[in-house]
């Protein structure tokens, strides 16, 4: 994604089979990428998901229609695109019209974010952290912080942490999470 495409609805291609053969089954806007009103700038988007046990070939249904539940059951897996506007920007946002309409848009992740501390979240997930455009900070519970550049890739290993852009422009993130047990 460009500069100029940031807050553009990522456009989704699935393949699968008909009659044997391979085909493209859908090319479009991803159907539940929300731009949100309360935080300019913000969009989520779960791309696409799986079952503990995907079978192939797929049959086709709409594996991640709009208000999917984000964090997936052990061994399942949701793909997101979020767009992160500047930190600046969340600090000038209505808290409680920005926690309704993202419990609408990430039912069961918003969940997992802390009241007394703004960011900081822990899922039940492994999950590949990948920039695509600007940069980010990762923030851990104890104040470490390590800055992501575009093509930097995060493994999340079930630990509680924040995403902090300080940048003065929007940060775009690939996330591919992985539903695990806690121990």
């Amino acid at each position: 994604m460009n500069r100029q495409a940031k807050l553009c609805i990522p456009r989704r291609v699935v393949t699968g089979l008909r009659d044997g053969k391979s085909v493209f089954v859908s090319d479009g806007p991803t159907p539940n990428a929300h731009v949100y009103k309360s935080v300019p700038g913000h969009m989520t988007s779960v791309v696409y998901a799986t079952a503990s046990e995907p079978r192939l070939p797929q049959d086709h249904a709409e594996t991640a229609p709009p208000q999917i539940r984000v964090p997936p059951e052990p061994g399942e897996t949701k793909l997101m695109v979020v767009v992160f506007p500047p930190d600046s920007v969340f600090a000038t946002v209505d808290p409680a019209a920005a926690l309704d309409e993202q419990a609408v848009h990430i039912p069961g992740l918003i969940e997992a974010f802390e009241a007394n501390a703004p960011g900081m979240h822990r899922t039940d997930t492994v999950d590949y952290d990948i920039v695509l455009d600007g940069e980010v900070w990762l923030e851990l519970d104890d104040g470490a912080e390590t800055l992501l550049r575009q093509g930097d890739i995060a493994i999340q290993c079930g630990t509680r942490h924040a995403w902090r852009n300080k940048s003065d422009r929007p940060a775009t993130l690939c996330f591919v999470l992985i539903g695990a047990e806690r121990m």
